[in-house]
Formats: structure tokens, sequence, C-alpha cells
């Protein structure tokens, strides 16, 4: 029996946008400011910009994927002893979620904390409001180094199309985070991603920057101590401190590779421009502009004296 390559987002698509609308019915009356003609019209430039650019790199990510299932065939069968995982079995199924749920972690981790990576991924959260049509304002230039993070699961067996298939179901997922209208699901909040959690991530409040970024599990973020827990005292703030302030697909899209060049420029000094590129977003070598750990050490320090 083989697989056949099927996205499940190519069927999934069609349904954000009918949720899109269904969510903008219900809270045009009350909350006229939940959504934004322009803010949206930017969302659509950049998800139709960047699902284009999908053409090209999920086809490159699907042959590299196959390369390593197929090339390495020989030595998981030395080292293992097995060439390939058994896509009929259903815990090679289980470990193949939680696979693509940790490789989503670091992927989404080290977009936060990687400058010239965030310049790539800061545009999802470029805008200021939460909802399903901000969903869709997913990084352009994230997807020509996504798929690194995922390598090593083909390389163990897992065949391709069973992780492009999961990679789709994740992403279907995620969909339903971005809304404030869905309130706190009980204990379920400390297990999986919910909206409240992911709430938490698109705010840029010091107290919640760079936290939450699981797609499914928030194990991880336990794990790994970057689990953050929505609290009504703290009402999220959603955006990013230094924005493109625009809805123009440029701008969204550059703002923040243009700043880091600017940055890049103003200093002779090798590590500097490294620092730059590759320190966390923030990072200045005379401390004028502040990284997270150095704002919310900040706010702590402040918390403590008051």
């Amino acid at each position: 029996m083989e697989l056949d390559i099927t996205n499940p987002l190519t069927f999934a698509v069609p349904s954000f946008f009918v949720l899109i609308l269904i969510e903008y019915l219900l809270t045009y009356k009350h909350d006229k400011e939940y959504y934004n003609a322009k803010d949206f019209f930017g969302s659509f430039q950049v998800a139709l910009t960047s699902g284009i650019v999908a053409l090209g790199t999920k086809a490159l990510s699907l042959i590299a994927f196959f390369a390593l299932y197929e090339g390495l065939a020989s030595w998981r069968l030395e080292v293992f002893g097995y060439e390939y995982l058994d896509w009929q079995l259903w815990w090679v199924w289980v470990l193949l979620f939680l696979g693509d749920d940790f490789s989503f972690y670091w992927y989404h981790r080290l977009s936060h904390t990687v400058r010239f990576l965030w310049a790539a991924h800061v545009v999802h959260h470029s805008s200021e409001r939460f909802n399903f049509g901000n969903a869709i304002r997913n990084g352009i230039f994230t997807l020509f180094y996504k798929a690194l993070f995922w390598l090593w699961l083909p390389a163990l067996g897992f065949h391709p199309v069973m992780i492009v298939t999961v990679i789709g179901v994740s992403t279907i997922y995620q969909f339903w985070l971005h809304s404030t209208k869905i309130p706190r699901l009980g204990f379920l909040e400390k297990i999986v991603n919910t909206p409240k959690n992911h709430a938490v991530h698109h705010s840029r409040n010091i107290e919640y920057l760079d936290k939450n970024h699981a797609a499914m599990f928030m194990f991880w973020d336990h794990l790994f101590g970057t689990y953050k827990a929505y609290d009504d005292e703290v009402p999220a703030d959603f955006g990013v401190i230094k924005g493109p302030n625009s809805n123009n697909l440029i701008k969204i899209a550059f703002h923040e590779y243009r700043d880091i060049w600017r940055d890049v420029k103003s200093t002779d000094n090798w590590r500097d421009k490294l620092m730059y590129m590759f320190a966390s977003p923030g990072w200045s070598p005379d401390g004028s502009t502040k990284t997270t750990k150095q704002m919310r050490a900040e706010l702590e320090k402040e918390k403590q004296m008051a």
C-alpha cells in the first residue's frame, strides 16, 4: 500500500476564509474594532505571497525529505536495525506528532530569539489585532529555512508524506488559536495550546514576550521554561514592540531586515555586526535597546522596589 501526497491544507484553506467571514459577522455589531479592513488586506497580501512562495519551497523540502528518507536507509539498518518506520502502525504516527511539535517548538522559539530569523517571523506578529484574519499572516521568508528543523524526521525513517500530513494537521490546528472570543478551556490550558495561551504569545507585554512557542502540546514550554498562563490582570496588548506601522506588504515583509542593515552599518566592530544579526532582538552593544530578558529583569526590579 502506497502513501499519496495529499496536504490537508489544500482542503482546509477555503474553510479558513469561511471562518474569518463568520467571525467578522459575529463581531461586527458589538466590536467594530475587532476587524479592520486595511489590517485584514495586509494579512491577505502576506497570505497570498507566502502561498506563491510555498509552491517552490515546499517542493524543495519534499525533495530533501525523500533524499534523506531513501538515502539513509542502509545507515538506519546498520545503526537502529530498521530501514523505514512502518506508517501503518498507530504508534509511529503518535511519535511523529510528538516529533513534529518538538520541531515546531524549536523553529518557533529560535525565530523569536535569533534576530535574523525574527526578521522573517515578525511578519506573523506585525498586526495589532488578534483574530482569525491575523492567523493567515504567516511569514514569507520563514519558508526558506523552516524545513531545516524537520530534516531529522525523514533521516530517522518517517515517510515524507507522513511528515507533510502531520505538518498540515498542525497548521490547521493553529488557525483557531487566533481569537480573543474563545474563553478559557479549564485544565486543557496547561496541556494543549489554546486561544488564551496563544494570546500570551502574540502579546507585546513584557511579561508575555517570548512565551508559549509550541504548536499543539504545551508540555514543551513547561519543559523548557517558556510557559506563561494568561493573567487577567495583565490584558494582552497585541503586536510587536518595534513593528512596521504599516499595512503595506513591502514594509510588513522587510521592515526588520531594513533595521538590521541599518544597525550593521552603524558599527565597524565585526563582533557587533554579527551580534546585531544573530543575537536576540533588541540587543545593542551599549544597552540603548534591550532584549526581552533585559526588559523582563528591569520590570522585576521595578516591581521589587515598588
